[in-house]
């Protein structure tokens, strides 16, 4: 099965303690975000776990830990972006994290690590010329170490709209010509653009709008073939594979003014008081009244094929 740690918060940069003490212990309990009585224990173990996703902005905290994961399949989206701390505050410096994704891609390998350009929002500072001159700095930066880059253009989220009330969407004819530009720089640096959850409207220019994490994409990461139950992605537009988040929402440092997941910052600070590295939950412990569901867990491994 895949376990997956990033659709919620950013556990490799804030919470990399506790995810190396869950893999120790070789358990988590994952609340239901919309039951909190409703609790979901997870075996990680890589005899039933084949891949770890992970989403972060910055991996460098799980380096001392990376041991811990070698037996596992990976799968890693790492986010960078041209904004600063006025958008996002407790980024780490993107040239630091170029370096960082660097030496993370070396020792995954090319095939289980993508770039995450997203999301992408227009303003006086963030012009159409400032993102393009961004990318493609970006972009000849990480060549040869990653052959894909996932775009997507801001939605405005209930949350993303009390966070970031001057935002504004993309229009098509922004979206169309980024999209263009960006597919056209990304082939120069031997990366394929796949658009999330917009449509196929930027086929026409050579972006894969299959979807950005595809059960052959992990496929490719494993170089195993998988036979994973059929899911549905999050949205009707998104093509991807969502499986199992141990993560929680409410919980990421970041504090990114165009976060989806994230309520008012002292709502983090409060969530982020409550996290104990120790604990089997992400944030607090057994609480009265639980009651925890052992999912049931099996590999996906075809033993029958080779990739």
């Amino acid at each position: 099965m895949i376990i997956n740690t990033g659709q919620r918060t950013d556990i490799p940069a804030f919470y990399a303690e506790w995810f190396s003490n869950r893999i120790k212990e070789g358990f988590v309990c994952v609340r239901n975000p919309y039951n909190q009585s409703q609790v979901s224990k997870y075996r990680l173990d890589p005899t039933v776990v084949d891949v770890i996703g992970f989403c972060t902005k910055n991996p460098a905290p799980m380096f001392r830990y990376m041991d811990l994961i070698k037996d596992f399949g990976q799968f890693w989206f790492v986010t960078l972006t041209p904004y600063g701390r006025d958008i996002e505050p407790n980024v780490p410096d993107k040239h630091r994290l170029i370096e960082d994704f660097k030496v993370l891609s070396e020792a995954v390998g090319v095939n289980s690590i993508v770039w995450r350009y997203d999301p992408i929002f227009l303003s006086d500072k963030y012009s159409s010329a400032y993102h393009l001159h961004a990318f493609r700095q970006i972009a000849e930066s990480l060549k040869g170490y990653t052959k894909t880059v996932v775009i997507s253009f801001i939605d405005l989220y209930p949350k993303v709209r009390k966070n970031f009330p001057e935002a504004r969407e993309v229009s098509k004819e922004d979206r169309l010509m980024l999209g263009k530009e960006m597919i056209h720089i990304a082939a120069e640096c031997g990366m394929t653009v796949r658009p999330c959850a917009e449509g196929d409207e930027l086929a026409l220019y050579g972006a894969d709008c299959s979807g950005c994490m595809k059960i052959s994409d992990y496929e490719k990461a494993i170089g195993k073939r998988l036979t994973a139950p059929k899911k549905k992605g999050a949205r009707a537009e998104c093509g991807c594979y969502l499986s199992c988040d141990i993560g929680a929402y409410n919980t990421c440092m970041h504090l990114c003014r165009y976060c989806y997941a994230n309520a008012k910052p002292e709502v983090i600070y409060a969530q982020n008081k409550l996290h104990d590295p120790t604990s089997p939950f992400l944030i607090g412990n057994y609480m009265e009244g639980d009651k925890i569901h052992e999912v049931p867990q099996d590999s996906w491994i075809d033993l029958q094929e080779r990739f």
